[in-house]
């Protein structure tokens, strides 16, 4: 439940209308796409730390879109994800998931560097295409509002993937990551949204430690071996 909570839901690591060409293996990704993709993630990469309020639209066929907000920190290797009654939380030596509708919390081993955790990170959000299990495209670049953006297209190798397709929007001049949207094969949609960030921020000690004190009468769970 928690996968396809932060991640289903999530949803934005992903009809076939990249362009005319067929594309099979992540290898045959448009080169421009790749370049934009680079400089987007060496901005990200570059900072100390960041901080972003994000929202999250999920559209189902014939149903009311439901908008969820959330907030992502990161400093160094350690990071906090706080969204939908859920915390993320990794210190640098493990991986804590703190479910606050059943106060509990689950204690875990880092993933292996390139693992999917199936959970929301600053990695799952600006290096998820380079696992080689999509394929992208530069297919348009257009004005959106006062700037300029660049839409580019995903689409999983793996044709039995749940989801068509992902269109990123990224900002032309600032190589800023807009929005995200996946297209799931069964109609319901997911828009991530960057509302606001700050960069090389400092943060307060403690912010990225787990302490049981801050959770009182939660259940804890060391999966750790």
């Amino acid at each position: 439940m928690l996968k396809h909570t932060l991640l289903g839901a999530f949803a934005l690591l992903l009809c076939f209308n990249v362009s005319a060409q067929d594309y099979t293996k992540a290898e045959d990704s448009d080169p421009e796409a790749r370049r934009i993709l680079n400089q987007v993630r060496q901005k990200y990469e570059a900072y100390t730390s960041i901080e972003a309020n994000f929202s999250l639209d999920i559209e189902f066929p014939e149903q009311p879109k439901e908008t969820q907000n959330g907030t992502l920190a990161r400093s160094g290797d350690k990071y906090k994800v706080n969204f939908g009654g859920q915390e993320v939380l990794s210190d640098g030596s493990a991986l804590y998931l703190i479910l606050h509708g059943n106060e509990s919390v689950q204690i875990n081993e880092l993933p292996e560097p390139g693992e999917d955790t199936g959970l929301l990170s600053p990695q799952a959000l600006f290096n998820f295409y380079d696992n080689g299990q999509f394929i992208y495209s530069l297919i348009d670049t257009q004005t959106e509002g006062r700037r300029v953006v660049h839409i580019i297209e995903f689409k999983p190798t793996d044709r039995s993937s749940e989801y068509a397709k992902l269109r990123m929007i990224v900002a032309r001049d600032g190589k800023e990551i807009i929005r995200v949207k996946a297209f799931a094969k069964d109609g319901s949609r997911y828009t991530f949204k960057i509302n606001s960030m700050d960069s090389n921020k400092r943060f307060a000690s403690g912010y990225f430690t787990f302490s049981e004190s801050k959770y009182p009468g939660y259940y804890v769970e060391d999966l750790r071996e």
